[in-house]
Formats: structure tokens, sequence, C-alpha cells
């Protein structure tokens, strides 16, 4: 049940006729995992605060530093030093002091993930390394979780959605049979600061529509920014008969 406040809050997106209470309320009874809080969960973090996920979890092992500012909105100059998922609690709180923020202040193995995922309705992928996507994808294809998966490096970005609940959902690991570079990070090929924030905008966005069911999302299909050139372009996935993760659902 949503208070005269919340109403008031919201009123913007209840307004919409695909949200409306029902789907208000839907978000405010979600429970959202967030790994990493860097310049993809910046956004996420936010926009979700904002729009009323009623419990988010933050998972980060790392503190904030100088170098993390031109691109890590969430977290300010007198965050540095400070654990990443502290200072993104902090400005949480000060968005919306109505969400419930749970801090894992760690890297989560295995075991320890696949009991999260038991808790929450979705998880959203906002880490640097491929080590730490396949694991999420294999976690969440076991666990039936849905996942969003977004990415970002130098003037690139990407964007999939995973939904092992949805009939021939493709998996990240359809996408990518092998690890690539697990040196591909901004700290080796830099990275802009909008398109983080824009990356990381969309995932909020269809972290919104998988759990309120509004739209079509991007389960089967890849979007991939070029930042430079200001293009789109949208791929079609097919689950791969040889993934090791999904093709025996």
């Amino acid at each position: 049940m949503l208070t005269d406040n919340q109403l008031l809050r919201y009123s913007r997106q209840i307004m919409l006729p695909d949200i409306d209470i029902a789907g208000q309320e839907t978000l405010q009874q979600a429970k959202v995992l967030i790994v990493g809080l860097g310049g993809l969960g910046s956004p996420v973090a936010m926009y979700l605060a904002a729009a009323g996920v009623g419990e988010l979890i933050l998972v980060d092992d790392d503190s904030v530093e100088l170098s993390n500012l031109q691109r890590q909105v969430i977290h300010h100059s007198s965050s540095i030093g400070a654990a990443k998922v502290d200072s993104a609690a902090q400005r949480i709180e000060s968005i919306n002091p109505d969400v419930s923020v749970h801090c894992v202040n760690h890297r989560l193995e295995s075991d320890e993930l696949l009991g999260w995922l038991k808790k929450v309705d979705l998880l959203v992928d906002c880490s640097d390394n491929f080590a730490t996507r396949f694991m999420l994808n294999r976690c969440c294809v076991a666990e039936n979780t849905p996942l969003v998966s977004g990415a970002a490096i130098r003037m690139e970005g990407q964007l999939l959605t995973v939904d092992p609940r949805v009939a021939n959902s493709p998996c990240y690991q359809c996408l990518y049979p092998s690890a690539g570079d697990d040196n591909l990070s901004c700290s080796e090929s830099g990275g802009l600061a909008p398109l983080v924030g824009g990356i990381g905008s969309m995932q909020a966005l269809e972290a919104i529509k998988v759990l309120t069911g509004v739209g079509e999302t991007l389960v089967g299909r890849l979007m991939i920014f070029d930042a430079k050139n200001m293009q789109w372009q949208t791929l079609k996935l097919k689950v791969d008969a040889n993934c090791t993760v999904c093709a025996r659902r």
C-alpha cells in the first residue's frame, strides 16, 4: 500500500497507464541485486531507488578512488577511500529514504550468490570482467532469475537481458561461448562518462520493464551503441545448441 507521500513522489510514473498504482506497488515490493557500483552501477542504483524499487542489494568489494569520480556519479569527492557500497548507500538514502539497502562489501562466490538469488527478483550485472559476467549468468540461469547485463568501454556499449523464465531465451554464454580479454577495462582502455551513464540508465529501464512486465524487453536481442558515430544496432540472438549453461534447459 502506497502512502500519500509515495503517491506524490511517484506520481509521474503512476500517471503512465502501463505502470499505474499496481505497477508502482510491484516496484515497491521488488528486490534487486546490483553487482558493481561503478560507472554502470551508479545510474542503475540511483534510478531504481528514485523509481521506488523496495530493496536494493549492493555488491562491490572496491573503494572509491579519485579516478572513479569522472564517471561513477553516485560517489562524491568526500567519498574517496570509502567502500563503494557504503558511499552508494548514503547517496541512495538521500535520493529516497523509503528504499531498503543491504551492502555486500566483498566479491560474491557462486554459493553465496545462489543464496541471494533465492531472495531477489532480478540481478543487474554492472561488473567489469568476463569471469564475473559468466558466473552471474550461470547462477541466474540455474536459479531462474532474470538478468540485465550491460557493458561499456572506450566509446562503445552493449545491453542484453536474459530471462530463464522465458522459453528459448539465450543467455550471456550463448553470446560469448568463451572468455575474452579480462584486461579490457576502463582503467586500461578508458571510458567516456556519458556513455556508461547512458548504458546504465538503459539497464535501469530494462530492470523496471522486467519487474513490471511492461513492454518488450531485450530477451533474444543484443543492443550495441557506438557513441563516436551515435548509432544503435540491434542483433537477434538464438540459444546456442552447444551452450553449456542453458542449451539443456
